[in-house]
């Protein structure tokens, strides 16, 4: 057994042990046998087998059903300035990799898990970083590694002027964290809107008030495969939210777009977004249910009909309805098309797995009546890496299709 540190250890069950060896960085609340000592919540723990093997540290939460949130494996490791700055370093470096050069300016820059930063998303938008602290560890290490990312960032050349945290997730409750949103520290941009610019195309973010942290940034490059198909056709986005998809499809040349979503107030976005692209000319925009618009249309109204919906799960226990709602709304997306037609379909929830959906696809196309000849299967865009020994990292699902 190897010598711990002044951490408190805390002993997991064979079958923890198994999971943990299997490369996952979760340690349930449930698996852990025993500890040496009670930590504050958030503080580091070093995780044994029940033979006395060292599985890693990690950071622990006194609240939720994960009790443990493994950050390293490496029992030489000493996590302190040098360790996150390593760290941050390693997965900016890795998004300057896989991403084109424009892209850097919008993107995600660590992602959680799979960055080895559990509990923790942090967005770039132009000069802006948001940041999204959903673990106690995260929390109470935060003060730590904020000011590496500002230091890792601007060493690079990048223009960073301040960093706002969007805490306002009820989430928080499960690590007995409290909500709020503000600016981190006194250095930041006087405006809490900025603009970024994502395949050609400009948008205003609001890090305040937008959605998550302001903006969706992981259907980048599945934007642009649907632009490279929108060329001459009649396209309608559904659940369009500020309008990204129906941007990308005008910019691509369709000969018009038809942007739908329930909320007003994103309508009214998606328009200003189009004013700021000089693209209103051909595109409409409409509030409105997709649910109960889909049927209205005429076979033919449209030849490319795109569908990005909110998740309609979070959680295992609703899987069996949330696969009802999808197939609605793709059946009736499929009765719309004409023979020939284009149509994009997609998943954001990790309780819905490829298999399900496409299981979901094959039995809407069916009672549509229709074939579908796949021509792409995209996942989410590479700054949002998936890690294969953890599952959690895998949600989007997107598909293409041409109708036949």
């Amino acid at each position: 057994m190897k010598q711990t540190r002044e951490y408190p250890v805390f002993t997991v069950t064979k079958k923890g042990t198994r999971w943990v060896e299997g490369g996952h960085p979760w340690i349930y609340a449930e698996e852990i046998l025993s500890k040496s000592a009670e930590p504050e919540n958030g503080a580091l723990a070093d995780a044994v087998s029940e033979g006395g093997k060292y599985l890693g540290t990690g950071l622990c939460s006194r609240e939720s059903k994960i009790g443990l949130r493994l950050i390293s494996r490496n029992a030489n490791d000493r996590f302190d300035a040098a360790f996150w700055r390593r760290r941050i370093r390693y997965a900016w470096d890795y998004r300057k990799t896989v991403l084109d050069a424009e892209d850097l300016a919008c993107c995600r820059v660590i992602f959680g898990e799979a960055d080895g930063f559990p509990g923790l998303t942090v967005d770039r938008f132009s000069n802006i970083l948001v940041t999204q602290t959903l673990s106690a560890g995260m929390e109470r290490l935060k003060d730590r590694i904020f000011p590496l990312l500002l230091e890792v960032l601007r060493e690079d050349g990048q223009d960073v002027r301040g960093i706002y945290e969007r805490n306002d997730v009820a989430i928080r409750a499960l690590e007995g964290l409290g909500q709020g949103k503000g600016w981190y520290g006194p250095e930041h941009p006087e405006s809490v809107i900025t603009e970024i610019c994502e395949n050609g195309v400009k948008y205003a973010v609001d890090v305040e008030n937008g959605q998550k942290t302001g903006f969706f940034l992981d259907q980048k490059y599945n934007r642009r495969a649907v632009a490279r198909l929108a060329r001459g056709r009649r396209v309608l986005d559904c659940f369009t939210h500020t309008g990204s998809f129906a941007l990308n499809a005008a910019k691509g040349g369709a000969a018009h777009v038809t942007a739908v979503d329930v909320s007003e107030s994103a309508i009214a976005m998606a328009e200003e977004n189009a004013r700021r692209n000089g693209l209103e000319a051909n595109m409409d925009f409409v509030a409105a249910d997709v649910f109960e618009l889909l049927p209205t249309l005429k076979k033919g109204d449209y030849d490319f009909i795109i569908l990005d919906p909110p998740a309609f799960t979070k959680s295992r226990k609703t899987v069996g309805r949330a696969e009802k709602g999808y197939k609605e709304i793709n059946l009736r997306a499929l009765r719309a098309l004409p023979r020939g037609g284009y149509f994009a379909t997609a998943s954001c929830s990790r309780f819905m797995p490829s298999e399900l959906f496409e299981k979901m696809l094959r039995s809407a196309a069916l009672d549509a009546g229709v074939e579908l000849r796949q021509i792409e299967a995209r996942q989410q865009a590479p700054d949002h890496p998936i890690l294969w020994n953890v599952p959690e990292t895998d949600y989007l699902k997107f598909y293409i299709f041409q109708v036949v």
